[in-house]
């Protein structure tokens, strides 16, 4: 869900999530479990969020800026009834961030009402909307996903699943996307499956198609299946078909879905997340026999790797910096006086467990390098003796064309540093990282079935010069 209009976002240095989707069909609070499903997939995105639901074909919509309790009342999704509905949460980023870009995206065309929510990149997104403009299609957003709007009104004449075929033919990338007529809600994933789409169902025979199984257990959905890569689900009252109108290719599974995005109680890939991330850490611990007093996590992104090293070296699990977890998104800016004062707001050391001590600190990535360094500084003024780093995945050298907010290589510090040259930077004594094989060691599939290019270099899908050249200049 590219915005060809942004600039870089990470201010905090953090890989930004990217989106999460949900849709119900045949539920008669469609939309109120929609907005649960929203929830449970806050963490794919802070900027906006929106549903759109359907009821005995009149269509209605509501989206805003915010987090999903602030853009959604009681009132308002009283306001959106029907037994069918679907929704988007959007990322943070520091680029184009205004409603308009907001999904899910809706247009009438022909007297039929589309609409559709989006997860991923098209990184052939800038040569379609060119050739859809010479052609007479007017963009509303800058967003890629509108693409895949102009492309099914230009076909919807076929019918819908010959619509399908023809206009998710023409994209390539990454892309987990739901589509909703006023009776029928289709589920898509690409080829090589970059994003994960599951489907459940609910007690009363609803179904349910979301970004992350964590989605389905909040509103007590049974997990039926993973939406296969390459596969169109298509949700009607005549029931549920299935196609696979493309040749079946390798799978580009995102390992950092199991790195950092996804929700650790969720199943990605057939994976459980919680599992693989205690794996990452003792494979880690087995990798770099590293000694100390004991391990720690900065909350909450290495916990679960923490406890995975400390398990396997036999080294002790503390708590060694503590989250304020009531930072909002705001808040009033400190004076210059005050320094380091983003990372001191929301986590703080305690310094009587860190006095004279060997800290040996897990983290699941190092994208950008600007928060580390802090972090560690409070280490060192809290008393800590030695400060180690443990990575829970290889350095990230590559930018990303498939839906995380990676920057050009030129703003990843693995990119353009040595691992001793950014433990110096970060002002570590030592800093280990996880290999790549130890990674996918830890996922339990193999290294094919990956997209391993933020690492590597190797593009299973070659983005367009256009994409390359707006997307990361």
């Amino acid at each position: 869900m590219m915005d060809m209009s942004r600039g870089i976002s990470g201010d905090d240095g953090r890989p930004k999530h990217e989106c999460g989707v949900c849709g119900i069909f045949g539920h008669e609070d469609a939309a109120k479990l929609t907005y649960f499903g929203l929830y449970a997939l806050q963490h794919r995105g802070q900027e906006s969020a929106g549903i759109v639901a359907s009821d005995q074909g009149k269509v209605t919509i509501h989206k805003d800026m915010g987090l999903v309790p602030e853009v959604f009342s009681e009132d308002i999704l009283q306001g959106l009834p029907g037994d069918l509905a679907m929704g988007h949460v959007r990322y943070s980023t520091t680029g184009a961030s205004n409603v308009i870009n907001s999904q899910p995206l809706m247009v009438t065309h022909k007297g039929c009402t589309l609409a559709v929510a989006h997860n991923g990149n098209l990184v052939n997104s800038m040569e379609l909307r060119q050739d859809l403009e010479e052609k007479g299609s007017i963009f509303q957003t800058s967003m890629d996903s509108e693409v895949v709007l102009h492309l099914m009104a230009r076909t919807t004449h076929l019918g819908l699943e010959r619509a399908l075929t023809e206009s998710f033919s023409c994209l390539r990338g990454a892309y987990s996307i739901l589509m909703m007529t006023e009776d029928t809600l289709v589920a898509v994933r690409d080829p090589g499956g970059f994003r994960p789409l599951c489907l459940g169902k609910l007690s009363n025979g609803a179904w349910i198609a979301a970004s992350e199984t964590c989605a389905l257990d909040l509103v007590e959905a049974e997990y039926i299946r993973d939406v296969e890569p390459g596969e169109v689900v298509i949700i009607s009252r005549e029931g549920v078909r299935s196609l696979f109108p493309w040749p079946k290719q390798k799978t580009s599974f995102c390992i950092f879905e199991q790195v950092y995005f996804a929700r650790p109680d969720s199943d990605i890939f057939g994976i459980n997340v919680y599992e693989a991330r205690k794996r990452m850490g003792a494979i880690m611990a087995r990798e770099s026999q590293v000694k100390g007093d004991f391990v720690m996590p900065f909350p909450d992104s290495g916990n679960y790797a923490a406890i995975g090293f400390s398990r396997e070296s036999g080294i002790p699990l503390e708590m060694g910096m503590i989250r304020n977890h009531y930072v909002g998104r705001t808040f009033i800016q400190p004076t210059q006086s005050m320094r380091d004062f983003n990372v001191k707001v929301k986590l703080n050391p305690v310094r009587a467990l860190l006095q004279g001590k060997r800290v040996i600190i897990v983290e699941d990535s190092i994208i950008r390098g600007t928060t580390g360094r802090s972090r560690v500084k409070a280490l060192r003024d809290a008393g800590a003796k030695e400060v180690h780093m443990m990575v829970s995945c290889p350095p990230t050298r590559y930018a990303c064309y498939y839906g995380i907010d990676f920057p050009s290589s030129e703003q990843l510090i693995a990119a353009n540093h040595s691992v001793d040259e950014i433990a110096e930077n970060l002002g570590l004594d030592s800093l280990h990282y996880l290999s790549v094989e130890g990674l996918v060691e830890a996922t339990g599939l193999a290294a094919d079935s990956f997209c391993l290019a933020c690492f590597d270099g190797m593009y299973p899908v070659e983005p367009d010069r256009n994409f390359k050249k707006d997307a990361f200049e």
